[in-house]
């Protein structure tokens, strides 16, 4: 893929790189692709990172035609800057692709273009403890037309963020409110994909979690809003009984590349895996009866989030006192130590930006 470099003539001022938060600084550059219904993927370029222009009409703004994705680069131990388990990432956007009848991103393009753009903003890749680059690649449609059709015109655009933690409590457990009234997705919807619509459908039972004093909302399913699918922003674990327990993954559950990384890990050292259905009674039952012995989300942007209280029907049921447990700890530690470059990569998860 040839790739045209047009370099920003006014680079932007570093942060703050102990005080970066989440999301809210961005790098000089973008790149950016289109697509064209007979012409395929094509003018590849990295541009200065900046507004982008459409007409009023684009059908991204109407009807939603868009998906994203999200995975980080970071700075190891040796110097070098790595990305973790990109392929992962490349296969779900194109699932997410699919499923919006959007056309698929070769994976060598999806590679290539995000290991140039990091190249180029290299500078920005933070160095700190417990920091990394956020990397969003996303695709949307910008043509023009108010009426429910098939798009035949398409952007795929990357954009870098450096971060640090995603949540404010960090690796400190946070509060999860479980939800009974609203619905996050349904079987034969797009709950598996990464798109806008899904986290803009669930900014209300944020916004009813937060106004409680909670962090973060627990779904159940749309059928029955019985069974635990996933919190809002990672997929969620339990340790019930020396057993751990992960919500099986379905067309409603989004295929997380951190939860099955950890997946892969628990089963390496031994512990007794499920993926099956939980339901909300049998995780408050198992808090009640002290059989629950750790919960935790694992994501890309938090990697392993401790839960040290649930909010069930009123009921405020606490984990391990509120602290954070051993498996919890330990797939922090791995993880991030694979990533940073602490650790050894045994399972070729890491590729070096070259």
């Amino acid at each position: 893929m040839d790739i045209s470099v047009t370099k920003n003539p006014a680079p932007k001022a570093k942060p703050d790189w102990k005080n970066l938060g989440f999301g809210e600084y961005f790098t000089d550059h973008m790149f950016m692709m289109d697509y064209a219904t007979g012409k395929g993927w094509h003018d590849a370029r990295i541009i200065p990172y900046g507004p982008l222009t459409m007409e009023p009409s684009a059908m991204v703004l109407h009807y939603a035609v868009e998906v994203f994705e999200g995975m980080k680069a970071y700075t190891c131990a040796d110097g070098k800057i790595r990305l973790f388990r990109p392929l992962e990432n490349a296969a779900r956007l194109n699932r997410s692709a699919a499923r919006f009848c959007m056309p698929p991103i070769p994976t060598e393009d999806f590679l290539t273009a995000i290991c140039r753009l990091i190249r180029l903003d290299q500078d920005w890749v933070p160095k700190e403890e417990g920091t990394s680059l956020y990397i969003r690649p996303f695709m949307y449609s910008d043509q023009s037309n108010v009426g429910v059709r098939l798009p035949d015109l398409f952007k795929f655009v990357v954009i870098l963020s450096p971060v640090g933690a995603y949540y404010k409590e960090g690796l400190n457990p946070v509060s999860i409110y479980v939800e009974d009234e609203y619905v996050r997705a349904a079987r034969g919807g797009t709950g598996f994909t990464k798109c806008g619509g899904n986290y803009a459908a669930s900014l209300i039972a944020q916004k009813k979690a937060k106004d409680l004093g909670y962090t973060q909302v627990l779904w159940l399913d749309g059928a029955e809003r019985k069974y635990i699918e996933e919190v809002g922003t990672m997929n969620v674990m339990f340790k019930i009984g020396g057993e751990i327990v992960a919500p099986e993954l379905g067309d409603s559950v989004l295929p997380g590349v951190t939860r099955n990384s950890a997946l892969i890990l628990l089963k390496s050292w031994g512990y007794k895996v499920a993926e099956r259905k939980i339901s909300v009674d049998e995780l408050r039952d198992a808090a009640e009866s002290g059989r629950l012995e750790e919960a935790f989300g694992t994501g890309t942007a938090a990697v392993i989030s401790p839960i040290g209280l649930f909010n069930i029907q009123g009921k405020k049921l606490r984990v391990r006192d509120g602290k954070i447990g051993p498996v919890a700890q330990k797939l922090y530690d791995t993880i991030t130590g694979i990533q940073w470059g602490t650790l050894p990569d045994t399972f070729g998860w890491t590729q070096e930006i070259n």
